[in-house]
């Protein structure tokens, strides 16, 4: 039996990738000795994470591959659930000091 013809093209495809993620964090740590505000800082520093979320996520697991639909399902999926893990963060710091929130 032979290799499929498209593993070629696919072991560069994600080697391409893997660079890029590379070359992104790159970016990541040139953003991270920079003298600028924290909240810019911050908001550069998230959507240079979120390019190499969504380049893991398509190529490395497999998404790019799947129908439409089921991309437009997951994409919503995730964000609600990251939506609802936020709300138990302020808890956790209270639990932190196991006293109230706001006193």
């Amino acid at each position: 039996m032979s290799a499929p013809a498209n593993t070629n093209d696919n072991l560069k495809a994600d080697i391409i990738v893997y660079f890029a993620i590379l070359a992104l964090f790159g970016v990541q740590v040139a953003l991270a000795y920079q003298n600028v505000h924290p909240a810019q800082l911050l908001v550069r520093m998230l959507a240079v994470a979120f390019i190499q979320a969504a380049l893991a996520v398509m190529y490395f697991m497999h998404l790019r591959n799947e129908q439409r639909n089921l991309r437009l399902a997951l994409i919503p999926a995730t964000i609600f659930v990251m939506l609802m893990m936020n709300m138990i963060w302020s808890d956790s710091f209270r639990l932190l000091h196991m006293r109230p929130l706001f006193k």
